[in-house]
């Protein structure tokens, strides 16, 4: 049995063992708004007792749970704004989605290229068209306006020629006004104390973003788009 497909055999078997503890012992449970809004409290004392060690667990946890395409990102990215605030949520969550959805890519391409290929096929030949295209705005462009679930993206970019680093700085970049906005709407949140502070002109704002921001970014795109093809 040669090396390649030894490290293949592990790195499923270590992804299946994590993805049967994640269900087995019903984690999602504790990735719900109201879990979150229940445990502010001692999350915010925990952290600011220690800032690094909760930054540190929040990142591996984020990372795996991307890594491995775990439902739960957005509930994380939210706990994100409403732990650590908007600077270092943004910047902590940023990091952390990215080295996931790279290590995601990795597994794909070293791993599950099979199996990618035969449950993401049709989708494949469309990014692959646009990839040829358009070259790293193409994935700019997916990461900026939701075509496809993240998830999809990052395992189907692992069938493609694209190399890692610039998968990883086209997300890092290209995620990274979606990311502001949801941990924007954690920050504000955490700010709610009753049904009725989820009228307030903040968290109202943070939605309204929310809603407009794919809008404005197809926009944006098009516009980008018809000034390249005019050239």
């Amino acid at each position: 049995m040669n090396t390649n497909l030894i490290k293949k055999i592990a790195m499923v078997v270590a992804g299946a063992v994590l993805v049967a503890i994640f269900f087995g012992l019903d984690l999602q449970q504790y990735l719900t708004l109201d879990y979150l809004k229940e445990s502010q409290a001692r999350f915010a004392d925990l952290y600011h007792a220690k800032p690094v060690l909760v930054i540190g667990a929040y990142m591996v946890i984020y990372i795996l749970m991307t890594a491995l395409s775990l439902p739960g990102a957005v509930i994380l990215t939210l706990a994100g704004g409403a732990l650590f605030g908007f600077v270092t949520g943004l910047i902590v969550v940023s990091f952390a989605s990215t080295i996931g959805a790279t290590l995601a890519c990795f597994v794909a391409r070293f791993v599950l290229r099979d199996w990618v290929q035969k449950k993401f096929g049709d989708k494949l030949g469309t990014i692959n068209e646009g990839i040829a295209r358009e070259g790293a705005f193409y994935l700019f462009t997916l990461r900026l306006i939701p075509v496809f679930p993240f998830f999809v993206i990052n395992l189907v970019m692992g069938l493609t020629r694209m190399s890692l680093l610039t998968f990883y700085w086209v997300s890092q970049i290209g995620m990274l006004a979606g990311t502001a906005v949801f941990v924007n709407a954690g920050k504000e949140l955490a700010k709610i104390d009753s049904l009725s502070g989820i009228l307030s002109p903040g968290v109202l704002g943070s939605f309204v973003i929310l809603g407009l921001f794919p809008l404005v970014v197809k926009k944006v795109v098009t516009f980008i788009q018809g000034r390249k093809n005019e050239t």
